[in-house]
């Protein structure tokens, strides 16, 4: 009876190893942080509303079959744990030195580590926008980054109508807009690794004809092993509405994050009504 009993534990036993080695092998989810800047509470509804984009992005991801998302508010997590095992980590932020991860020594080693370990990076917005004492970092995290001195940055209109041939261009539509951009970018030494993918300035409006200045979205293979993907525009909630600019970024951040993109581009679906409902509560500014 004791023989038996210790045949029917070990069998169990031996039973549910197979089974937690087979999830294990089957578990293919890519897990993708997104980091939200510092919202402030005093502003226009939807301006550098960075928890609201994060929460339409967050959506647009999980559209795609085995991805998970985290969202971190305040531009930073209270336990840096959260990135382990993250596949890509996304940065939508106010720049110019506020992003929260140049803090302190101890969260840009943490950006190094990342960067090291071939995991995805992605700058929106102004967190492509560098102090010069960080740019030469910056610039081996991202591939191209906003100076001071040297970029420029404002609202004008522009039509994207043509792309270039890249995975994360895949079913991108034409769009138009006015929006808020930072060009003028600095990228790496000879635009090793780096492909264009959106171009806007002031002069030529959407084209390419404005050549290496007016580039604001872009996608950079890292030399050391790892994506990184850029994108300037989105100053206002409302340009998430536009599909063929949802689609890009959706498609850009997936990239970084080794996710096989469909031939017509990733699942990102949304309605205005959705989309206004991830709108941060906010206080307009006093008129003086």
């Amino acid at each position: 009876m004791r023989t038996l009993l210790t045949l029917l534990m070990c069998l169990g036993i031996c039973q549910e190893t197979s089974a937690q080695t087979q999830t294990s092998k089957t578990d293919s989810t890519k897990k993708i942080v997104l980091v939200a800047g510092e919202t402030a509470k005093v502003d226009a509804v939807g301006h550098h509303d960075y928890i609201a984009g994060c929460k339409c992005l967050a959506d647009c991801l999980t559209q795609t079959p085995n991805v998970s998302t985290s969202i971190v508010l305040g531009g930073w997590p209270a336990d840096e744990s959260l990135f382990n095992d993250a596949a890509a980590v996304v940065f939508y932020t106010d720049g110019g030195g506020k992003q929260a991860f140049l803090a302190n020594s101890q969260r840009i080693e943490k950006m190094q580590q990342l960067a090291k370990a071939g995991v995805g990076l992605v700058m929106i917005h102004q967190a492509v926008d560098y102090p010069s004492e960080h740019a030469e970092r910056a610039l081996s995290w991202l591939g191209g980054i906003y100076a001071a001195d040297k970029s420029g940055r404002g609202h004008w209109p522009s039509r994207h109508v043509d792309f270039p041939s890249h995975v994360v261009t895949r079913g991108v539509e034409p769009w138009e807009v006015n929006d808020g951009w930072l060009n003028e970018l600095q990228f790496v030494k000879g635009m090793q690794g780096i492909t264009p993918l959106v171009w806007s300035g002031k002069k030529y409006e959407g084209s390419r004809a404005g050549l290496d200045a007016d580039i604001v979205g872009f996608a950079y293979e890292r030399p050391e092993g790892g994506r990184s993907f850029g994108f300037t525009g989105l100053d206002a909630h409302s340009a998430w509405s536009l599909v063929g600019m949802r689609k890009l970024v959706t498609n850009g951040v997936l990239w970084s994050a080794g996710v096989e993109i469909p031939s017509d581009g990733a699942a990102c679906e949304m309605d205005v009504a959705q989309l206004d409902s991830f709108l941060t509560p906010r206080q307009p500014k006093t008129k003086k």
